[in-house]
């Protein structure tokens, strides 16, 4: 197994308490990582620490503002490529596909693009496979690099790390068709209330009838009542 990635995967997740009595061991693994470069270990180690620093309704609530209240930072990572478009359900469908063809099981009400399941499938294949999937997305990992710098959130040491594990370079032009889309504002409620709906469709016959689940759910609706800070990003962020 790839631990960066399965670290990854796990820190990408919607925050839980099991998640963050694990943080110390995560960024043991980490540092020990021999895949990963002092940069990668310095960025990831500094995400632990931020979610180590904070209350778990906290880290929810930060969370599902950032990723959940816009589709500018979705972790789906067919939502910046194909929207809404048909092609998209085609592309879930081979993602899902290309997972079962290689004996990894999807036990999850997650769509087959989300990127936490995505890196948790990638932990368990070869380096050479990582770096051709990896390659394929570089330039979905980067926006979503560029759009939470901005915002001046740590989770994008997060998707500048898979930068440093795959060393791809992302195509200039993709990521500039990607970059032209006019942000969301997390704090239109009318925008978030289609995103509800939209999610309310489910992918694959596990799905039940509270995907998101009780927690997640809450969490959405304490985000949308106020904006949580994004606490000790500054000085933890990556360097460029």
């Amino acid at each position: 197994m790839i631990v960066s990635l399965k670290v990854l995967s796990l820190l990408l997740s919607y925050p839980t308490q099991a998640l963050l009595e694990d943080l110390p061991a995560l960024k043991h693994a980490v540092e020990k990582d021999r895949l990963l470069k002092a940069k990668a270990q310095r960025l990831l180690g500094s995400l632990c620490d931020d979610l180590i620093s904070m209350d778990l309704y906290e880290a929810q609530e930060r969370y599902v503002y950032l990723f959940d209240r816009t589709r500018s930072h979705s972790l789906h990572l067919f939502e910046h490529v194909h929207g809404e478009s048909r092609d998209r359900g085609q592309a879930l469908v081979d993602l899902r596909d290309m997972y079962l063809n290689h004996g990894f099981a999807v036990e999850t009400t997650e769509l087959p693009d989300f990127i936490p399941l995505f890196l948790e499938y990638l932990a368990h294949q070869s380096f050479p496979e990582v770096q051709e999937l990896l390659g394929q997305t570089a330039h979905i990992f980067e926006a979503l690099r560029l759009r939470l710098k901005k915002k001046g959130s740590i989770y994008a040491n997060a998707f500048a790390a898979v930068s440093e594990i795959s060393k791809a370079q992302p195509s200039q032009e993709l990521l500039s068709e990607i970059l032209a889309e006019p942000e969301d504002d997390p704090n239109d409620l009318e925008a978030m209330d289609r995103i509800w709906q939209e999610e309310a469709v489910r992918f694959g016959g596990n799905a039940g009838e509270n995907s998101c689940g009780p927690d997640r759910l809450r969490m959405q609706m304490r985000a949308a009542d106020r904006r949580p800070t994004d606490t000790k990003t500054q000085n933890m962020q990556e360097e460029n």
